[in-house]
């Protein structure tokens, strides 16, 4: 049975006259994959600073494993990978020592979890070049190895009973397709076979969508939706593609029809029909029968973008 590993209450941050967040109620489970959504400046990064102790909170509490974050930072942190922003590192060492370097200062070292996490994160061919030769993916990838770094640790020297929180903020920039795939399953993988849990903020809906099981929509600092994504996706009403010709008479044809909620075109051309699935097939043959050529109609389950856009 899941738990809650992480859980705010109230969380406010203030600078000066701006209100960055306010009033924020997150819950994450353990075994959670979290995907923590929302516009540019809407409050993301300043919310995960705040997880992290970077910044302080102007109000609320922030509790991690059931403790207060004030008063067990450090016992809390051993727990706690991150990858913030544009992950940063010594040019003129190697991706090994940048993460030995990286493992001494949390005071875990362990020369086998770095190892680890080169191999988790397809580095291990270049772990002894020098990080001035990376690319951008490259560097990328080395910034999730070391916020995998606590996880690898963990399960190394048993360091602690609680299971890892890895916390990430827009963890596929820089990488291609290739890369954000390898990515998705590494995390898949460790949820699974090392209870994991990612709290992971992005701009990728699509990937968020085939990632996470849970999400957090974040609009101007204030939390407007949170749950499981199937039931998110749920409250959304199904819509039928239609690609027919002439399509301006289709579309006519279609917002006539007596049951049929709305019709909007879609930048692919496709109309988008609301109407109840036990009217498709009339609604079928009304097209043809007027002269339409129907292609195809077809049911499309609602994705996570055009939720998210429905909030905004």
């Amino acid at each position: 049975m899941s738990y809650p590993i992480l859980y705010t209450e109230g969380l406010t941050k203030r600078f000066g006259s701006l209100q960055a967040v306010t009033d924020l109620n997150l819950e994450v489970s353990q075994g959670d994959i979290y995907g923590f959504l929302g516009l540019n400046g809407a409050g993301k990064t300043t919310t995960i600073r705040l997880l992290l102790r970077l910044i302080r909170p102007s109000a609320g509490r922030i509790r991690l494993y059931g403790k207060e974050l004030t008063k067990h930072y450090l016992e809390i942190m051993q727990n706690i990978g991150s990858l913030v922003e544009i992950p940063a590192f010594y040019p003129y060492l190697s991706g090994r020592a940048n993460l030995k370097t990286l493992s001494r200062l949390s005071g875990n070292y362990s020369p086998t979890a770095v190892q680890t996490v080169l191999e988790w994160v397809g580095l291990i061919s270049r772990a002894d070049d020098k990080v001035r030769h990376y690319s951008q993916g490259m560097r990328q990838r080395l910034g999730i190895a070391q916020a995998l770094l606590p996880v690898a640790t963990n399960y190394d020297q048993r360091i602690t009973n609680n299971t890892p929180l890895v916390i990430l903020d827009e963890p596929t920039n820089g990488l291609d397709p290739q890369g954000i795939a390898d990515i998705r399953n590494l995390i898949k993988q460790l949820v699974r076979s090392h209870e994991v849990t990612f709290f992971i903020s992005s701009h990728l809906l699509t990937e968020i969508e085939l990632l996470c099981n849970r999400v957090g929509i974040i609009k101007e600092g204030k939390l407007v939706k949170q749950g499981l994504i199937n039931e998110l996706l749920g409250q959304l009403s199904p819509c039928f593609y239609l690609v027919a010709s002439p399509k301006e008479t289709a579309k006519v044809l279609a917002n006539n029809f007596p049951t049929c909620k709305s019709v909007e075109e879609k930048e692919t051309g496709e109309l988008c029909i609301k109407i109840s699935p036990a009217e498709v097939g009339k609604l079928n043959t009304y097209l043809v029968q007027a002269g339409v050529e129907v292609s195809e109609l077809s049911l499309r389950k609602p994705s996570l973008e055009e939720y998210f856009i429905s909030l905004m």
